[in-house]
């Protein structure tokens, strides 16, 4: 006891120490700036002290009270990398709820947990890798290739979405406090990234101004101003000759002059090597690291800051611009509190408990819900009965959690495969059947296999077939790719072809085809034979519940793909082409497999009495437009409006259709309501082809649909569209 005693003493003499330290040192006074504050404390602080502070692992400067930080984190879809943390659905799941509202309460929960796990890591000593509270997500690249790996990060092919559930990630994950940030966001991979992944080290990306302005850097633009995000990765790869992170243009000159950005930018991990290396720009890395301090980066993921002493030795920078980038990397510590007493900050005020709680599965399962996306309903085989006699489950991610997890994951023990959700949801007196059938991505059937055999004894057959992070992925987590995690063909693996095929022709009741992916697949040739198709995505952690939740009816299907499926890669431009002609639902010309914004329900919405506040319209003026919707089925479910522009004799660059707003909309059976849509004259004006954005003169349709306004979206089972025309001015 008397030990003890001692102890606590000691402790207690050395927090008075440490306090009565930091009192002495202005930049802890809470009662001036945080501008202030950050140049009181950089002033005090030596170059060599200095120069430390610009790789993501920093040391401590225990003199000044500083301490060790580790700025590189990831939350993509839940805390990743730093152990127990609920895991939502992956980011083209949640491009596919078309649910904003939705996904800033999902990263108000994930920034909720990382609050309370920095908490917990800090009082325990871990200021190391994936413990702090800067998390280098989203990734609001444009998914303009289905061949790309990562494209399952992306929020999809269009920029309207993007932005918009973008902006609703940002919101949640940072806070609405007036002083301090919960945690920060970080808009990547700037700018012009979609892979392929083999070539970004050294890739060139030089696309048309009216692609640039157009495709690639709306979403860019939206979460800085108006998200606010703090941070900004810079790509890999080149942009007209120049790498993205040694770029002038895209950091200094449209980043922050054009758009006011003031918040860090940080490099890809070892992409300021690759000026050095990759894009050959540079013959030393104190060059490379003079020329990236210079375009704006203030802290290098990587190796290369390492010698920004040297580089300014040779005068290659000064410490002035040192001071400068420094100030940026420090601003955002204090506004996240780190400087500060912990009752100062109220969202210290998170506990524990809010890690992977109950809440938060619950949360996880409806964003799953809401983005699982019915693609074929043959004689409205779905839903199932919970009461069906005999089923059987089947396919190589029928018991698999992998295909939850996505990349940048989590941990969670609370992982719930489609097998799992399906037993709990029938009845107790199912006759339940269960094989896995055929490997992953095996490329040759077992001849002896008797699993397809069985869908010829049970009245349905659920098969879970899909790609998983072991395929597609970036390109040093994919371990199963034979592309560096990017995608030859769209096609499921042969072996998984051949099961449903086997599948198909024993089959005695329907076949339900659920498909877990993070980008489109091309089913040419089993679609025909199945009898309703269900992609789940990467679901998360509840994925099995949400799957059983739609297949079983207790939720009826609401997601819209963010992505256009072609039927094949033959309706693809090259990979590499970065130019938009024919790619994604704006400007490709041949009919899809599934159209963009395309999702089916277990209800049909009927739309009609659209009308408009004006016909002719001035560069100034607002235009409402307004749609009845009514649930023209036999249960409650949720429609997801669109509205599209559509130029009718506009200049042949122009994108043939323009998501311009989007609203999901909950019905009754048999209830009508009007929907309303506001565009602003930002909204009607186009790119044209030096990249400005200007109004155009001329007509053009406003279309208001479930799904691209399309034929083949008709043909498929989409609501038949509605229009007006209005005239520009």
């Amino acid at each position: 006891m008397k030990n003890l005693h001692l102890i606590l003493l000691l402790a207690i003499g050395i927090l008075s120490n440490k306090m009565n330290g930091q009192q002495q040192f202005k930049w802890f006074d809470e009662t001036i700036s945080f501008e202030e504050r950050a140049d009181l404390l950089i002033e005090a602080m030596t170059l060599e002290e200095k120069t430390a502070q610009f790789l993501n692992e920093t040391p401590a400067i225990p003199r000044l009270g500083v301490p060790e930080y580790n700025w590189w984190n990831e939350s993509l879809h839940g805390i990743a990398r730093n152990g127990k943390a609920t895991i939502f659905p992956q980011g083209i799941a949640m491009g596919a709820t078309f649910n904003p509202s939705l996904i800033q309460e999902m990263t108000t929960a994930i920034s909720n947990e990382g609050r309370a796990k920095y908490k917990i890591a800090q009082a325990m000593g871990n200021r190391g890798l994936y413990a702090g509270l800067t998390y280098w997500s989203p990734n609001v690249n444009i998914f303009r290739d289905p061949r790309w790996g990562r494209g399952q990060e992306t929020y999809g092919e269009d920029p309207f979405l993007t932005s918009k559930i973008g902006v609703a990630y940002v919101k949640g994950l940072q806070g609405n406090d007036s002083k301090y940030f919960k945690a920060t966001a970080c808009a990547k991979h700037f700018a012009v990234h979609s892979g392929p992944e083999e070539l970004r080290h050294s890739f060139n990306a030089v696309p048309s101004k009216l692609d640039l302005y157009e495709t690639y850097l709306p979403a860019f633009e939206a979460l800085v101003k108006k998200g606010n995000v703090q941070g900004v990765m810079g790509a890999y790869n080149a942009v007209y000759g120049e790498p993205a992170c040694s770029s002038e243009f895209l950091l200094d000159e449209l980043l922050k002059k054009q758009w006011g950005f003031n918040g860090y930018i940080v490099s890809d991990c070892g992409a300021l090597g690759d000026i050095l290396k990759g894009h050959n720009k540079a013959e030393t890395a104190e060059e490379a690291a003079a020329m990236a301090m210079k375009a704006g980066v203030n802290l290098n993921c990587g190796w290369v800051y390492k010698n920004i002493q040297s580089a300014i030795d040779k005068k290659l920078i000064t410490e002035e611009l040192v001071d400068q980038r420094l100030k940026q990397l420090f601003l955002i510590r204090f506004k996240l509190g780190f400087f500060d007493k912990d009752e100062s900050n109220p969202f210290n005020n998170v506990t524990s408990e809010v890690i992977n709680s109950e809440e938060h599965k619950n949360l996880a399962r409806k964003v799953a819900q809401q983005s699982i996306v019915l693609l074929k309903n043959k004689n409205n085989v779905l839903p199932l009965n919970k009461n069906i006699k005999t089923l059987y489950i089947t396919g190589p991610f029928s018991s698999s959690s992998n295909i939850l997890m996505a990349n940048y994951y989590g941990m969670s023990a609370n992982l719930v495969t489609v097998l799992e959700g399906v037993t709990d949801k029938v009845s107790l007196g199912t006759s339940l059947n269960y094989r896995q059938g055929v490997l992953p991505f095996s490329k040759n059937l077992n001849p002896l296999n008797w699993a397809p055999k069985v869908a010829g004894q049970v009245e349905a057959t659920i098969v879970v077939v899909g790609i998983s992070n072991e395929i597609e992925g970036e390109e040093v987590d994919a371990i199963a790719s034979e592309h560096k995690g990017d995608r030859k063909d769209l096609k499921l693996p042969q072996s998984q072809i051949d099961y449903i095929k086997e599948l198909c022709e024993y089959k005695k009741g329907p076949i339900i085809l659920v498909i877990g992916t993070g980008s489109p697949v091309s089913l040419e040739e089993v679609e025909p034979l199945v009898d309703a198709v269900v992609c789940m995505w990467y679901p998360g952690e509840q994925g099995g519940n949400a799957v059983a939740d739609v297949l079983f009816g207790d939720v009826a299907p609401s997601g819209h793909l963010p992505i256009t499926f072609p039927k094949n890669i033959d309706q693809l431009p090259a990979f590499d082409d970065y130019n938009m002609k024919g790619r994604t639902y704006k400007y490709m010309t041949k009919e899809p497999l599934y159209p963009f914004g395309f999702g089916l329900s277990y209800a049909s919405s009927e739309f009609s009495n659209i009308t408009s506040n004006l016909n002719k319209v001035k560069k100034g003026e607002d235009l409402s437009i307004s749609v009845d919707v009514k649930n023209i089925g036999s249960m409650y479910f949720e429609e997801v409006v669109q509205a599209y522009l559509v130029p009718v004799n506009g200049a042949d660059y122009l994108p043939i259709y323009s998501l311009k707003g989007f609203e999901r909309v909950q019905l009754k059976v048999g209830e009508t309501k009007n929907v309303h849509f506001n565009l602003k004259t930002e909204d009607l004006k186009q790119i044209n082809l030096e990249g400005e954005k200007v109004w155009m003169k001329g007509d053009y349709k406003i279309i208001i649909s479930n799904a691209l306004p399309s034929k083949r979206s008709v043909d498929l089972g989409s609501a038949k569209p509605i229009e007006t025309i209005i005239n520009l001015k």
